[in-house]
């Protein structure tokens, strides 16, 4: 018997909170209701009610190899049939560190935990134990996970302190926490344990840094003392081999990572050079545990997943990428909406206006305008499926061939004439 999406919604309303275990996913930003996923493969889910979706979600980017790869799925079946979770050490665990180490300059020591919130949560406890400082500066509009240091307010277009941005965070959780706007080089002072940063901010759709803002910043770092930490949840191994910092040529002094370095299961981490790392616990003074953290079914994933990611790969991803941001542009120019398609490598994003924001301030009133909202459901109308809200991005994957961005264009195409003011 096939159960309506709509039935699904309801049911899971009343035994888990809102109906979904992550906010976005209500479609709250977009509005109707979400559909229920019972199977993925390559570029495509499946709901419950059987439609399928062209999706460029791709669980928010950890499939970039596509959904239920067959090296990706014996690697996990292989690892799942010697057992699930030991709470021991395992070869696994050495393997992927290895494999980060050998990938991006300037890492010597990696701790796996089990989520991003974690990776980036450690990594600041990391910096005040190695600093003796308290103060924390992030930038406006980037999410480092749900963390109460983190949850500061943001998208003030000035500095905020001391602002909590959720219910059940005090003040006191946020106090040493300062929120300035990106792209711009904040005054870092002697107090300042940590500055984190989204090197390329994809939580608020897409926000290129600005030529120089992360050189900039590294120094200002440097310059008081203060550790610089790159939240590449997103970005790493999604940009390059190397992630963000090999693309800008940046090395900051702690990396966080997620995403794919799981293929799709959950995991996270922090890295950093063997000196910093070793104010960890055993061998330091800083706390962090975890029975499940270095999960062998996450470690065989993503190992898995990176061994397939080569030159080749990422030059054909950023291929696609183009192509799909170029025949965006040119389907929604003939029509009478504005649109900007900030492009970094194969990270895209979608902005119904004329002008490419530059930070969170100016990003608001363009995910406000209603506009994406139409275009979301639109494309999902017609089968293609987008994140359900306007701070997200487009995760293109290996398995979205030139056909399918094509037919992707041609779809957006039609879509645009029917939410054009005019028609056309």
């Amino acid at each position: 018997m096939v159960e309506k999406n709509q039935n699904l919604f309801e049911r899971a309303k009343k035994v888990i909170p809102g109906g979904v275990n992550s906010p976005v996913r209500s479609f709250s930003s977009v509005g109707g209701v979400p559909y229920f996923v019972r199977n993925a493969e390559g570029p495509y889910v499946w709901d419950e009610e059987g439609n399928r979706y062209l999706d460029y979600v791709q669980s928010y980017g950890p499939m970039i190899l596509g959904h239920s790869h067959p090296a990706v799925i014996e690697a996990i079946n292989k690892a799942a049939s010697c057992g699930t979770s030991y709470g021991a050490p395992t070869k696994k665990e050495i393997v992927l560190a290895e494999t980060i180490v050998e990938r991006v300059k300037g890492i010597e020591s990696v701790r796996f935990v089990n989520s991003g919130t974690e990776a980036t949560m450690t990594a600041l406890r990391l910096a005040r134990g190695v600093t003796k400082r308290s103060k924390i500066i992030k930038f406006s509009g980037c999410y480092h996970g749900h963390s109460d240091t983190l949850l500061a307010a943001a998208g003030s277009g000035v500095a905020t302190q001391g602002i909590s941005g959720s219910d059940g965070v005090p003040e006191s959780a946020v106090f040493d926490t300062l929120v300035v706007p990106f792209n711009r080089v904040p005054e870092i002072d002697q107090s300042t344990a940590a500055v984190i940063v989204e090197p390329v901010a994809a939580n608020m759709g897409l926000v290129e840094p600005k030529p120089g803002f992360l050189q900039e910043l590294k120094m200002a770092c440097n310059s008081a003392g203060a550790l610089l930490i790159f939240d590449e949840v997103i970005t790493g191994f999604r940009l390059s081999s190397g992630g963000a910092s090999k693309w800008y040529d940046v090395t900051p002094d702690i990396w966080c990572y997620g995403k794919i370095i799981g293929g799709g299961l959950p995991v996270g981490a922090f890295a950093a050079s063997r000196e910093l790392m070793s104010y960890l616990a055993p061998t330091g003074g800083v706390y962090q545990a975890g029975t499940l953290s270095g999960n062998p079914l996450a470690m065989a994933a993503g190992q898995a997943t990176l061994e397939l990611l080569g030159e080749p790969e990422y030059e054909y991803l950023e291929s696609i990428t183009n192509r799909l941001a170029e025949g965006l542009k040119e389907a929604i120019s003939k029509s009478d909406l504005e649109i900007c398609i900030p492009k970094v490598g194969p990270l895209i994003g979608i902005f119904f206006s004329v002008n490419k924001p530059d930070n969170f301030e100016e990003v608001k009133p363009i995910a406000e305008n209603g506009l994406y909202r139409d275009f979301f459901h639109g494309m999902l109308e017609r089968g293609v499926a987008l994140a359900p809200g306007p701070y997200e991005v487009l995760f293109p994957s290996l398995a979205h061939t030139e056909k399918l961005i094509d037919e992707t264009i041609e779809i957006a195409s039609d879509v645009v004439k029917e939410i054009s003011p005019n028609g056309t």
